[in-house]
């Protein structure tokens, strides 16, 4: 005698507010996991760039030597090291222990909208309003970029790298892969499959859940939208607040979310804060 299968569990999404951060260093431009989601970057229009810890909601250490806001950041698999992107037009990367800049780079003719180390963190990619990414190698003192990619036809707003291949959005409309083992580039017209959303005047950030199983976008009416990845309906509008929610990290293996709202950002989870956590927002 046979049974049915049993139905697949409904994925958690986070959708219960365990704790919000004053960042304190203007409005949060970008939100990050860390590689092993127990640390934060929060990237500031003050010019700063500082980590948290997760669990404790507290200030680790800020950075500071950009000469303008701070678009993105990413950190290295080891936590060692940190690398962030600014309107100065520079890349920088940090030693995350001595807060010291180890580097600073110019080669961007525009402000420079993302930045990405690649999975062993000895290749720094950044992404501009020129068009161009650029590819600086962290292990060398050279100061110009090993490589430089410039087919897009209007700015580089995200980035992605994955094993041996590297993913570009557009301002051009255009999704680039390239495949940096080939040495081949593929390039696809990207269109409205998720739609709700309000994103007008500004860069926002999308993103995949933990599971791949719901895409993910901040919108400026306040919410953070789901969908389903594979039917493309709206499971769950998220209310952020009465601003614009300008970006989001989704923890890299739990049901966790960060959102950027003006100076603060928020902390999400699948189920309900307990007592503990309730505490720890208060300390």
């Amino acid at each position: 005698m046979s049974f049915p299968a049993p139905r697949p569990e409904a994925p958690r999404l986070p959708q219960h507010l365990h704790r919000s951060l004053e960042c304190q260093q203007g409005a949060v431009r970008a939100v990050h996991f860390n590689a092993d989601g127990n640390y934060l970057l929060t990237c500031g229009s003050d010019k700063s760039l500082k980590l948290w810890s997760v669990s404790r909601g507290a200030l680790l250490k800020t950075y500071t030597g950009h000469g303008y806001e701070v678009l993105d950041a990413d950190g290295s698999y080891d936590n060692s090291q940190l690398c962030s992107c600014s309107s100065d037009k520079t890349v920088i990367l940090w030693d995350v222990a001595t807060g010291q800049v180890t580097r600073k780079l110019r080669g961007h003719a525009g402000k420079v909208n993302c930045v990405r180390f690649n999975e062993e963190a000895t290749v720094m990619l950044s992404g501009s309003i020129d068009g161009t990414v650029r590819c600086w190698d962290t292990r060398s003192r050279r100061m110009e970029p090993i490589q430089v990619l410039d087919e897009a036809r209007d700015g580089v707003s995200s980035l992605k790298v994955s094993e041996h291949e590297l993913l570009t959005g557009s301002v051009d409309g255009r999704l680039r892969r390239y495949d940096l083992r080939m040495g081949q580039l593929h390039v696809d017209f990207v269109s409205s499959e998720y739609t709700g959303h309000q994103n007008k005047d500004y860069k926002l950030d999308c993103c995949l859940s933990n599971k791949d199983t719901h895409v993910l976008c901040c919108s400026e009416d306040g919410h953070v939208y789901y969908w389903d990845l594979v039917e493309g309906s709206v499971t769950l509008k998220l209310p952020v607040g009465k601003a614009v929610v300008q970006s989001l990290s989704f923890h890299p293996t739990e049901p966790c979310l960060l959102t950027a709202m003006e100076g603060r950002v928020q902390v999400w989870g699948a189920e309900p804060a307990d007592a503990e956590s309730d505490t720890a927002m208060t300390d």
